[in-house]
């Protein structure tokens, strides 16, 4: 099997329009959650997330892309471009051929539905946009991210709610490392924030109103956020005989169902997705020195997943630092995974652990090194990522220094 190393990496995101204003703000446990800022924002119970602040469609698109792109596929371009900048990757015939992208979404193009369900139910217009269907559907991103740079092997998204971009990720890295493609462009967005996303999300009576604080005893619920991280995945040679910047080296994955519940975790079904990846990844416990936890702020989520890593990892579990980065950007649903991979090449490549801040109280149930408020300096050599979504979807990505 071939290596696969991360070449490029770009994202958009409550943080900053850009991997290095990102990583900065999680260095410096900057809180990107704030004060809506959407139509109707008055008929809201919740009103924070961690919405994308100073993006202009109109200074990076033209009026005839701006027509085709949903607010989730802008942030995806915008992120590409600077991913495959930094890879300094061209497409062109054979390695065009067999490049391909796959990325992760929950629900697609959510701000087209939402504004165009307004068009027909609330001011009775009896047409929409000819071009609705393909600015919302799931693989719009996806495809523009294809046709843009040339992509012409295997294109797909995946949809697997809250573990999209992990499973989009899994994809793509099984595809490099069996030799189907030398590169892939692989990760996930989500643009939820808009009156109809956030409604929903009140159903389900899990968000807090004030914020996100993961692990805490006094935690109240999670927080949406926004955005989109990609990467890509290039076969190790290939990367080297070009002299290509290696940020870090993806070892190994798994993904497990928990075939219990279609909301609530299951610590079995979490535990052996971590297991899973290390396997997979022929690492043992003792190896890995940092965990990016899923981290939602819910009682739920954080109790179970602590549970499971504390069972995946024995004795070690003592010796590991675990952080949840969704207390300062939010949960990004689909592509929350893709931002939080940013946070595992950081302490694997800069040897700084980005923090779980809004930490305020101890949980018994949560008695792991959370890296409560500040960043850390500490070298790493093993990094995983969890993801686990509605549905007992898990997916664990094993990432090594290089």
């Amino acid at each position: 099997m071939k290596r696969v190393v991360i070449t490029g990496a770009g994202t958009i995101n409550a943080l900053g329009h850009s991997v290095a204003e990102t990583m900065e703000a999680m260095r410096e446990g900057r809180c990107g959650i704030g004060e809506l800022e959407m139509r109707d924002v008055d008929r809201l119970s919740i009103r924070i997330g961690g919405q994308v602040k100073g993006f202009e469609a109109e200074g990076e698109f033209n009026r005839q892309q701006i027509a085709l792109y949903d607010r989730f596929t802008q942030f995806t371009l915008h992120a590409a471009k600077e991913a495959l900048a930094q890879s300094g990757l061209e497409f062109h015939g054979e390695l065009a051929a067999k490049a391909g992208v796959v990325l992760g979404t929950a629900g697609g193009g959510v701000s087209t539905w939402d504004e165009n369900y307004r068009t027909v139910y609330e001011e009775g217009k009896n047409r929409v946009h000819p071009f609705v269907v393909p600015k919302l559907m799931n693989n719009a991103a996806a495809s523009h991210v294809s046709m843009t740079y040339n992509l012409k092997g295997p294109s797909f998204t995946v949809s697997t709610a809250c573990a999209s971009s992990n499973h989009a990720m899994a994809q793509a890295f099984q595809m490099v490392r069996h030799g189907m493609s030398t590169a892939m462009v692989t990760g996930g967005s989500e643009s939820m924030l808009c009156f109809g996303g956030v409604k929903a999300w009140e159903g389900l009576r899990v968000m807090s109103k004030d914020a996100c604080r993961p692990f805490s005893a006094n935690r109240n619920g999670m927080v949406q956020g926004e955005g989109a991280g990609i990467f890509v995945f290039e076969e190790m040679e290939h990367a080297k005989a070009r002299g290509a910047e290696i940020l870090a080296e993806v070892v190994g994955f798994a993904m497990t169902s928990d075939a219990a519940d279609i909301v609530m975790p299951s610590k079995q079904g979490a535990a052996r997705a971590i297991t899973g990846a290390m396997a997979d990844a022929r690492i043992n416990p003792a190896e890995v020195g940092y965990i990016n936890a899923h981290g939602t702020g819910t009682a739920a989520n954080d109790k179970t997943e602590c549970a499971a890593v504390a069972d995946a990892f024995g004795q070690h579990a003592d010796n590991l630092m675990i952080s949840s980065t969704k207390s300062m950007h939010g949960h990004l649903i689909g592509g929350t995974g893709a931002v939080e991979l940013l946070a595992c090449i950081m302490a694997l490549r800069d040897g700084v652990i980005a923090p779980t801040i809004g930490y305020e109280e101890p949980d018994p149930e949560c008695a792991l090194d959370v890296v409560p408020n500040e960043a850390r300096e500490a070298r790493v050599e093993v990094a995983l990522s969890n993801a686990f979504a509605f549905g007992g979807l898990n997916a664990v990505l094993a990432l090594r220094r290089v």
